[in-house]
């Protein structure tokens, strides 16, 4: 088992990664309080992996909430339901949460635990790829409102992460996949040399080699922990890591979270992203149509739907969260391996960069 450590003004805690540990009692038995458990799950996830996780937990109250599959279900209504729950069981500010799923339900059980008397603690079990590497580290929590994506939330970070590997085996290809894009996201952001390894890799990590597997999702974590523990609250550096994710989110929200998973909307937005950089003349060309390949690479989507308008992508990005008063502030490109904050694109130029990633319509035949 690998630990890594994230600094947060709290103090310091662990991620745990390697194969096994979900069941792996010394974890638990070091991060488990004195006070009620609440696991929180889907019912994709549940009838995989939750016997087995009660079953290394301390002999203490545990309860369960089983919530549904999918980022339409990221609301206040399933947020309130473990609210609802919270308060049936009497849990006390000495209650445990733990989130064993995906991101949704890492998210929504992570701002339950902010919001639940003024804050309890929880752990994080993310049994996707993407939660793995980007979304359970870090403390983010929230859900979504119907006019843009984690509108409604706070950070909270968790007691400790426990990354069991082995639940990867059940990841159906498409949600493997859409994680690709967040460990993707890091090498052109900030490590040149792991965006390489990334491409002479892709065959390895599309056959799930163990070696491979393990190298990439600690070096995910290790590149997120690198950033979150310099910025914790996202007031300078941290924002890198929205690389693609401004425009991935108002794909989203004008498809109400229903086209696409969330790694895949952000593949489609780093490939804007990059082609704004190149259009704006602040990286070199030839960036975006790499990032592009080896996005194709993982079977990732990387053209916006012909029927998605410009207006709706623009709307969308006006309401995004990362906003601010002076304009979009939006990650560009500056090189494979390199990023810079930045708020000075025209609308003009960001109607451009949509227009140059939209898929080829199937009307128009080669000659």
């Amino acid at each position: 088992m690998h630990t890594i450590s994230v600094q947060s003004k709290a103090g310091s805690y662990p991620v745990y990664l390697g194969h096994g540990n979900l069941e792996d009692r010394d974890v638990w038995r070091q991060h488990l309080g004195d006070g009620k458990v609440l696991i929180v799950s889907n019912d994709v996830v549940a009838p995989l992996y939750l016997k087995r996780l009660k079953s290394a937990l301390p002999s203490q109250e545990v309860e369960t909430h089983i919530i549904s599959d999918g980022e339409q279900n990221k609301h206040e209504i399933t947020w309130s339901g473990i609210i609802d729950k919270l308060v049936s069981m009497q849990a006390r500010r000495d209650a445990t949460l733990i989130a064993l799923g995906g991101g949704v339900v890492g998210d929504i059980t992570g701002f339950a635990a902010a919001s639940y008397m003024r804050g309890v603690r929880f752990l994080q079990v993310p049994t996707t790829l993407l939660a793995q590497v980007d979304a359970s580290v870090g403390g983010k929590t929230g859900f979504n409102h119907p006019e843009g994506k984690n509108l409604v939330g706070a950070f909270h970070q968790p007691a400790a992460v426990v990354i069991d590997t082995d639940t990867l085996h059940t990841l159906q290809p498409r949600e493997f996949n859409a994680g690709m894009a967040e460990v993707v996201k890091y090498g052109v952001i900030m490590d040149r040399p792991f965006f390489d390894w990334l491409e002479a890799g892709s065959a390895r990590i599309q056959a799930r080699d163990e070696a491979a597997l393990a190298h990439f999702i600690q070096k995910s974590v290790q590149n997120k922990a690198q950033v979150v523990s310099e910025d914790e609250r996202e007031a300078g550096i941290r924002a890198i890591l929205n690389f693609g994710h401004s425009f991935g989110h108002a794909l989203e929200t004008v498809t109400r979270y229903q086209q696409f998973l969330h790694g895949e909307a952000v593949a489609i937005g780093m490939v804007i992203a990059a082609r704004l950089s190149e259009l704006r003349n602040i990286c070199p060309m030839g960036c975006a149509d790499r990032i592009r390949a080896l996005l194709q690479e993982f079977s990732l989507p990387v053209d916006l739907p012909r029927e998605i308008t410009t207006e709706a992508m623009i709307r969308a990005l006006e309401l995004d969260k990362k906003a601010i008063a002076s304009g979009v502030r939006l990650i560009l490109l500056n090189d494979l391996g390199k990023v810079e904050i930045d708020s000075g694109s025209s609308r003009a130029e960001i109607e451009s960069a949509l227009e140059l990633c939209r898929a080829p319509n199937p009307s128009i035949q080669e000659n």
